[in-house]
């Protein structure tokens, strides 16, 4: 039942995809192509990958129990909100946080997880800031002055 209920999704919003795709408009000089090829093909795709998922599923799959989908949206909160609070709290905060309650969650001991997300922070840190020259703020831009 998840299988097929997962390929009638996958051809609705395939077909969705070519249905917007519709909406691209021609340019001045179109080719003989046209921008919408592109669009058409994958979602004429799609839609025989959710067919074939339609019509040869595979057997049920044994489901985690709740306390593992708890665990998943969990994560997805702390990636939120590690998203939106980069940049007023810079890059080592959030990431020493979210590294550590994640690595708290693949195994929760403590110390391990607070040392994991520090090491983690600015380890990240220097390699994005100074081996791949990205321009990270590393704190708040309050304190730096």
């Amino acid at each position: 039942m998840s299988d097929r209920l997962f390929g009638f999704i996958t051809i609705g919003v395939a077909l969705a995809y070519v249905a917007s795709a519709t909406q691209i408009p021609i340019g001045l000089f179109p080719d003989p192509v046209g921008p919408r090829w592109f669009p058409y093909i994958i979602g004429g795709v799609a839609t025989l990958a959710g067919l074939v998922v339609v019509l040869r599923p595979d057997p049920e799959p044994d489901w985690p129990d709740a306390i593992a989908f708890v665990k998943i949206g969990l994560a997805c909160v702390v990636l939120v909100a590690y998203a939106l609070s980069l940049r007023p709290l810079g890059f080592l905060i959030p990431t020493a946080l979210a590294a550590g309650v994640l690595s708290y969650q693949i195994e929760p001991r403590k110390l391990p997880a607070l040392l994991t997300g520090i090491g983690l922070s600015v380890g990240l840190f220097l390699i994005f800031k100074y081996a791949l020259g990205l321009g990270l703020v590393p704190v708040p831009k309050g304190w730096i002055g």
